[in-house]
């Protein structure tokens, strides 16, 4: 039993100090969205703060979203099995959504399915477009007709903090 248990000590520890690397081709397309942030909406109004910090050799990005109404969290990185981007999202309340795509013409886009409050599927889409001023814009879209048409959810200028 001693034997086992250290056979298991020794295999955790060879697989802790030796992960995979991170996609190296990948991991830099998401940094334009890396900073301390003001957002606001299309009339100007501040409507939040965003810091999204490099994690794990930067091959993790943490974002960490605060406004007056809510708060939430979340972890994008580049999954090498699928090829794709993918975010992870958790609110405050514990409400979660699951995106993944990845660059398209400099822009990140990334898509994912949720329920909607009638219990009906609703296709998400967030669309990060990098400005030539170094702003960033955040266009989060929704679909109640499997991408046929799209409505806008939240549509946010990011500027980085003076």
């Amino acid at each position: 039993m001693k034997s086992f248990a250290l056979l298991g000590f020794c295999a955790c520890m060879a697989f802790a100090q030796t992960p995979p690397p991170c996609d190296e081709e990948h991991k830099g397309q998401f940094d334009f969205w890396v900073g301390e942030w003001e957002v606001f909406d299309p009339t100007g109004q501040k409507v939040g703060e965003n810091v999204i910090e490099r994690r794990y050799d930067g091959c993790v990005l943490q974002e960490n979203w605060t406004s007056a109404s809510s708060n939430g969290s979340s972890f994008n990185f580049f999954n090498p099995q699928k090829k794709l981007w993918e975010q992870f999202w958790v609110y405050q309340n514990g409400t979660t959504l699951q995106l993944e795509g990845g660059l398209h013409d400099g822009s990140m886009v990334m898509k994912g399915n949720t329920n909607g409050r009638d219990g009906k599927p609703v296709l998400n889409r967030i669309t990060w477009t990098p400005n030539e001023d170094g702003s960033v814009r955040q266009h989060w879209e929704f679909s109640k007709d499997e991408g046929k048409s799209f409505a806008t959810a939240f549509d946010g200028l990011y500027k980085k903090k003076a």
